[in-house]
């Protein structure tokens, strides 16, 4: 991962450093603020080359972008970008669509290489993440990709499917970093990419979703957001196919089916997340009732939390909380 950050620039050459160096240089724009405001800026971002696509997490304070035909021209692209919003929010405008305004949490997509222009709604300036795919590592290859003006997600089905990939792609880029299991987290850093290309490419009308490669990516991110769904519940006891089926709108022999093809059955998920859930909670506070954090993490006894905890780990709960002690 790539990291930088406005501090190691001096303030007076942060503003100019930022537009020359990183706006333009490394993302193709033209970054623009009054001279006044230029000694208050502040910027920084990440970038990660995740499964054949770049993720890039900005943040920075109050600035305007613009994307033009210049621009364009300087620096080429082609790609699709996916945008998912996490400040207060932005504005886009200078496009054959229109203006249009993105809120917190939602999400928009375009190509590369058609002009814009975008700034923070408030004050309180950028905060977004960027996946940018080149358009040769998109197997769905279509003349009208060339043609996506930035627009927002319009689809409310698909934005819960979309940020469950997006948070996965966090989550498997952080363990990829860790340099465990590289060959695994490359294929699923690969199919979580390309499943939220093919999301993108659903939503502007590009690939059906009953076609080979809609189908897959829908696969992946309702498989991505069911398990989020059952991390999310893990303390109701109740928690069962039905109620996850529901919560992702299908039904619970399509649940079944998207676990099959997993690693580990929907029942296995559950409980290794509970163990999972339980473990954490023993280190973050040894002081805690083992009991009441089975009863935390949704077992139904304690006994059942003592069967299934040694099963998996060939110890009692106590015992790795000695251990857990002993390491501090």
């Amino acid at each position: 991962m790539y990291r930088w950050c406005t501090d190691e620039v001096e303030p007076h050459d942060r503003f100019d450093y930022w537009r020359e160096v990183r706006s333009k240089g490394l993302f193709g724009v033209t970054a623009e603020l009054e001279r006044e405001r230029r000694a208050d800026f502040y910027g920084e971002f990440s970038l990660r080359q995740l499964g054949g696509a770049g993720l890039v997490e900005l943040k920075a304070s109050h600035y305007k972008v613009e994307r033009s035909t210049t621009d364009i021209a300087y620096a080429p692209s082609d790609s699709i970008c996916v945008y998912q919003q996490l400040g207060s929010g932005g504005w886009f405008g200078g496009m054959r669509g229109g203006d249009f305004s993105i809120a917190n949490g939602s999400f928009a997509t375009s190509h590369t290489d058609l002009p814009y222009r975008t700034v923070p709604l408030g004050e309180g300036g950028f905060h977004l993440r960027i996946l940018k795919i080149p358009v040769r590592n998109i197997p769905a290859q279509d003349k009208r990709m060339r043609e996506l003006s930035p627009r927002t997600f319009n689809d409310p089905g698909l934005a819960p499917l979309l940020g469950a990939c997006f948070a996965d792609l966090d989550e498997v880029a952080a363990a990829d970093d860790g340099a465990n299991g590289a060959q695994a987290s490359s294929l699923a850093q690969a199919a979580l990419v390309q499943a939220l290309a093919h999301l993108a490419l659903i939503e502007r009308g590009i690939v059906r979703p009953g076609s080979r490669l809609g189908q897959a990516a829908l696969r992946t991110a309702r498989l991505s957001r069911a398990r989020r769904l059952i991390a999310r519940n893990l303390q109701d006891p109740n928690l069962a196919p039905v109620m996850v089926a529901d919560l992702l709108g299908v039904s619970v022999r399509h649940l079944h089916m998207l676990f099959e093809a997993a690693e580990r059955s929907f029942s296995q998920t559950v409980t290794d997340e509970r163990l999972q859930q339980s473990r954490r909670l023993m280190r973050e506070a040894p002081d805690r009732l083992i009991a009441d954090i089975a009863t935390s993490c949704g077992f139904e006894s304690l006994a059942t939390y003592y069967r299934v905890f040694n099963a998996a780990y060939g110890m009692a709960p106590g015992d790795f909380r000695a251990q857990g002690s002993e390491g501090h």
